[in-house]
């Protein structure tokens, strides 16, 4: 085979006749290098976690045998079309299982204690939060943190302790919370700034708007650092350590200013419905995902202590109050409905990943996603056996189509530990854990 001697733009554009088409992904978009390398390029690997809340109605999510030749049951039955992609955990337990806090609080941190009251912030960095950090250089946002929900980040909502605990699955240091966002308009400024729509022009105006803007400031401030004194000159630095990322943001964005995006439209606020709304926000994420504006997302589907009621389904109660259901089996059954229509929910966002190209394969096969909650059997709060999947290829680092069913209760840390190797960024420990937990066999399964 001949190869190119220099390679034609990754996102080529085909115009005419007033439309525009984006070519497939096509072995003349790689570099001009050998063709042992060309073989060996890696695709970019993705990580998202799908936090669902209130628990699971586990006599219908747990499969009944384990291994590749495991049935759905009747929660999973919508994610059938991914089989190949899932990775079914089971006997994994909590770090920290105290009532809703420790659910969301530990799912990605692997902390073991919070705080003590609803002013004592504590917990642990979190996964996303590591990968953040490790992917910053190379996308303009490190991370996206959202939710479905209105963040409320003071005062009490669970055992007396802060409401951020129920409010957000990631942490940038132990005592620093981030807040998920949940309107899909501050979610497009995020990602593409104040422009009106992904256009490219007005992608460029805003940039150098903000360009423009950002000189003013950092002269500004290099005029005051010189009238301070060194406790003012410190607190000035910090805040130009803030600017310097600002800097960095745009300068990535300058770089990836020639991608061509998707039409879309800067929304106008999140819609009522919740389903438009979760629409909404599943494009965004594939959006950001698919511009390689971000390579990490979180996710809630709902916070914990979540009361909407879903009639759309025939579930008129609050999620909530039906958690505690006292194994009572036609208050499990309805939980049950709630769980299944998440997961269908789910199953539609996979559809749009595995439906967007990404170089030799989709988003999908390109991804890691970690789904699930912090509380198994909801009505006493446990920990233990915690309903978790991993989905997706992991860029060729994940085995679908199976089973696992642990013994001797390994931690949900120990799992994030293993993501973490997966993603191809190596820690020694993350919150409580001791270890990595194996995901390639167990006991030959």
């Amino acid at each position: 085979m001949a190869f190119l001697t220099k390679s034609m733009p990754r996102r080529t554009v085909l115009r005419g006749l007033g439309t525009s088409l984006a070519l497939p992904f096509l072995e003349a978009m790689l570099p001009p290098f050998s063709k042992s390398l060309r073989a060996a390029a890696k695709p970019v690997h993705r990580f998202q976690a799908f936090y669902v809340p209130n628990g699971m109605a586990m006599e219908y999510w747990t499969p009944k045998t384990e291994g590749a030749d495991f049935e759905l049951s009747p929660i999973l039955e919508p994610l059938a079309p991914y089989r190949n992609r899932m990775l079914v955990l089971s006997g994994i337990k909590a770090n920290w299982n105290y009532i809703h806090a420790g659910a969301s609080g530990s799912f990605l941190t692997g902390a073991t204690h919070g705080g003590r009251n609803e002013i004592e912030i504590v917990a642990d960095v979190s996964m996303d939060q590591l990968l953040a950090r490790h992917f910053a250089g190379e996308t303009q946002v490190a991370s996206l943190e959202l939710s479905m929900d209105a963040p409320a980040n003071a005062g009490a909502c669970t055992g007396n302790l802060s409401c951020v605990y129920t409010h957000t699955l990631s942490w940038r240091s132990p005592t620093q919370p981030l807040p998920m966002e949940w309107n899909p308009r501050a979610v497009f400024e995020k990602l593409f700034g104040d422009s009106g729509s992904t256009e490219q022009k007005a992608r460029e105006a805003r940039l150098r708007q903000n360009q423009s803007i950002l000189d003013s400031v950092t002269e500004k401030l290099a005029a005051l650092k010189r009238e301070l004194g060194p406790g003012d000159c410190t607190k000035v630095e910090e805040y130009t350590d803030a600017i310097r990322d600002v800097e960095r943001r745009i300068q990535k964005a300058e770089e990836q200013m020639d991608v061509q995006l998707p039409a879309m439209e800067q929304p106008q606020g999140a819609p009522p419905v919740f389903e438009d709304h979760l629409a909404l926000m599943f494009d965004l994420k594939v959006l950001a995902l698919q511009s390689d504006l971000t390579r990490v997302i979180s996710f809630m589907l709902s916070k914990e202590q979540s009361a909407r009621p879903y009639p759309q389904i025939g579930v008129a109660e609050a999620h909530h109050p039906l958690s505690h259901h006292n194994n009572i089996p036609e208050l499990v059954a309805r939980m049950s409905k709630i769980n299944r229509y998440h997961a269908q929910l789910f199953a539609q966002y996979l559809e749009k990943l595995r439906a967007t190209p990404d170089g030799d394969g989709s988003l999908l096969d390109h991804m890691t996603i970690l789904y699930g909650s912090g509380i198994s059997n909801s009505t006493v709060h446990s920990g233990d056996n915690l309903p978790l999947l991993v989905m997706g290829g992991g860029a060729g680092t994940l085995r679908g189509s199976r089973h696992l069913k642990y013994t001797g209760k390994p931690t949900m840390a120990n799992l994030l530990v293993t993501l973490m190797d997966k993603m191809g960024v190596p820690i020694e420990r993350i919150g409580g854990s001791t270890g990595k937990l194996p995901l390639e066999s167990i006991a030959g399964v």
